[in-house]
């Protein structure tokens, strides 16, 4: 197991690497000032943190209520992940629209981006993450 301070390392480089990435090369493929599109990203950063601990609080009350806590099966959890990706791209978008007064297809578009990036995002930050700060060895017992 990591440690809470391990965690909040892992969060907080996460969103700094994230953030720093989505202003430069989002400010550059859409013209736009970096301190613009960075903005987005710590606006879309702090979405994803607050849907994240809101939605999952609200599935566990779902879940306590109409499945008594039942193991969660393969199934259970890719409607999980698939509600929450819906709400995240709502809200995103929602978000996109507003900061950058940009049209529906285009905001749909660019949310289809920031969604794809982050997905290979996490997937490469995590394997790295686990080669420099590598999980202790287990404790004896």
């Amino acid at each position: 197991m990591r440690t809470f301070w391990d965690r909040v390392r892992h969060t907080v480089l996460f969103e700094l690497i994230a953030i720093s990435v989505v202003a430069v090369i989002g400010g550059w493929v859409l013209g736009r000032p970096v301190a613009e599109i960075g903005t987005l990203g710590i606006m879309m950063s702090a979405l994803a943190m607050v849907w994240n601990m809101l939605f999952n609080y609200l599935f566990d009350l779902w879940d306590q209520k109409f499945r008594n806590l039942a193991p969660r099966t393969v199934l259970l959890r890719v409607i999980h992940a698939v509600l929450f990706e819906a709400g995240m791209f709502a809200a995103g978008l929602l978000i996109i629209i507003w900061w950058l007064q940009i049209g529906v297809i285009e905001a749909i578009l660019l949310d289809a981006g920031f969604a794809i990036f982050f997905l290979v995002y996490a997937f490469v930050y995590n394997l790295i993450y686990d080669q420099v700060f590598p999980r202790p060895a287990p404790s004896p017992v």
